[in-house]
């Protein structure tokens, strides 16, 4: 049995993991402090059951568990959070979720769910091992084919006829993201899991990894006009969850199987110049957006303005927001909301009528004396002597 512990709390993946291993000494088990490497983990690893945080860097477990279940949907999911809120556990027995664990786990609660889950494995385990093994091994030995096939590489003596009858007309999507030096586990797990789960909504397809950096789906659609919605749910649903520029393309359709190298050669030549000449649509589209959230900040900047909460508004990644914020404005968002804060409080000191509780509030500050001093560092000077020296 191989369990996977995801929880950015150091003590709480040390004690989970202790526990189990004293119960199990034959089970493997993996830790992950986020989502980033919890996807590498179940990509280069066989894991049985998952107990995750809500809570997480990256990605919160949640979500994670809800576009993990079609590349992995024999994983049992446990999730483990300090929020009793009943949303919060009415939405993960909605994903799947085995039970929803709370903080401080006691030791006999932990092994009762484990033991019962242990069990559950290990029933389908034996019901299922043929089946599943050869299902997993023609999937695997399919995208393998396709993937060399696709790359212009030879593919020895296998028979690609199937292929060629399973996609009598087919349509070809890409998505390239920017290259980095650190890795990008859980950007292309993500990418892959979205992607799949769309072109299995449009009709029948897969997806394969033609580098760390470059994914290529193949999809016999019901309708050809869905290429262009499911092209723009993509990149809809991409610009949330990626902390990375990126592009991504659609060509077709196509009828001959033969031209898929050229094909996809030419996607890929347009995807990297794009991203490389920083003419990347997705990027456009994102500088867009903030143009849009520069409205929303502008009409609500009295308010608790979060870079969370903006970046939920315009369905952006905050990491991603806070990059392309920057890019735009030539400030950090939070330097940006001060500094229109302070503009509005510099028009409202030439009022001799108005207090400074009243101008303090009026922009966004329910302390006088908090107010008065990001006005005296971003300013140079307290708000009574900027307000005397323009009464000069």
């Amino acid at each position: 049995m191989n369990i996977l512990i995801a929880d950015d709390e150091h003590t709480i993946r040390q004690g989970i993991g202790r526990t189990l291993h004293q119960a199990w000494p034959d089970s493997r088990i993996y830790a992950a402090a986020s989502t980033e490497e919890a996807a590498g983990i179940l990509t280069e690893h066989p894991v049985d059951i998952v107990l995750t945080d809500i809570l997480m860097p990256g990605m919160d477990g949640l979500e994670f568990m809800r576009i993990s279940k079609r590349k992995h949907p024999h994983l049992q999911w446990v999730v483990i959070s300090a929020h009793s809120e009943f949303q919060y556990a009415q939405k993960a027995v909605r994903l799947g979720a085995k039970d929803y664990l709370l903080k401080p786990i006691g030791k006999k609660k932990l092994l009762e769910c484990v033991e019962t889950l242990a069990g559950e494995v290990q029933a389908e385990s034996e019901r299922m091992k043929e089946g599943k093994l050869l299902k997993s091994s023609l999937g695997y030995l399919r995208e393998a084919v396709f993937q060399r096939y696709a790359l212009g590489l030879d593919t020895g003596k296998l028979d690609i006829r199937p292929f060629v009858q399973n996609y009598p007309q087919f349509h070809l999507f890409m998505v390239g993201m920017e290259a980095v030096q650190r890795k990008n586990h859980l950007e292309h797990f993500i990418v892959e899991n979205v992607l799949s789960e769309l072109l299995d909504t449009a009709g029948h397809g897969f997806v394969v990894s033609l580098d760390r950096y470059s994914l290529l789906g193949i999809a016999r659609l019901q309708d050809e006009s869905e290429a262009s919605r499911l092209i723009s749910q993509l990149k809809e649903h991409l610009r949330r969850y990626l902390k990375l520029p990126f592009q991504a393309a659609v060509s077709g359709p196509h009828h001959d199987f033969a031209g898929i190298p050229d094909a996809v050669a030419a996607l890929r030549s347009s995807l990297e110049g794009s991203l490389v000449s920083g003419g990347d649509e997705s990027l456009k589209e994102g500088i867009h957006t903030v143009d849009v959230a520069l409205q929303y900040i502008r009409a609500h900047y009295t308010e608790d303005l979060s870079l969370e909460g903006v970046a939920s508004v315009v369905f952006l990644n905050p990491v991603y927001f806070s990059q392309l914020f920057k890019q735009k404005t030539g400030q950090g968002y939070k330097d940006y909301v001060i500094s229109l804060r302070m503009e509005q409080a510099k028009k409202l000191l030439l009022d001799p009528q108005l207090k400074l509780a009243d101008i303090a509030d009026r922009i966004g500050y329910h302390d006088v004396r908090h107010f008065t001093q990001v006005f005296r560092r971003k300013c140079g000077m307290t708000p009574t002597e900027y307000r005397i020296g323009m009464s000069k």
